[in-house]
């Protein structure tokens, strides 16, 4: 019965959710199934039609003991999990580009100023 009573630290998974921006990048990729462990955090992304680069579907970030993360993307189809790539020692600065890079999407909001605006309508 104690087995059962016993929870998870999500910590890790939190802060790893944080440093990806919340729900900003949420609304961005279109990440969902959330999944937090004592080391990592894994997500999907919308699969079919192409929507990620190599048809990515599944990430799995994992903190290391060297306070920095492995990243390893996936593609699931059916019953079939295929690992696309594994990049390893990835700073926490880096985690957004990291996978920008490997999946091809756009994860936070483009910066526009107002000299941008303005500069659009004249």
């Amino acid at each position: 019965m104690e087995n059962l009573m016993r929870s998870t630290d999500m910590t890790v998974a939190q802060e790893i959710l944080r440093q990806l921006g919340f729900q900003g990048f949420i609304r961005m990729t279109g990440a969902n199934h959330f999944v937090g462990g004592t080391d990592s955090l894994s997500f999907r992304l919308p699969g079919g039609g192409g929507f990620c680069k190599n048809g990515i579907n599944y990430v799995r970030i994992t903190l290391m003991p060297s306070d920095t993360y492995n990243v390893e993307f996936g593609r699931i189809r059916g019953n079939k999990y295929t690992i696309v790539a594994t990049p390893t020692d990835i700073y926490f600065d880096g985690l957004l580009d990291c996978i920008s890079s490997e999946t091809g999407l756009a994860v936070r909001m483009p910066r526009v100023t107002l000299a941008q605006i303005t500069k659009g309508h004249q």
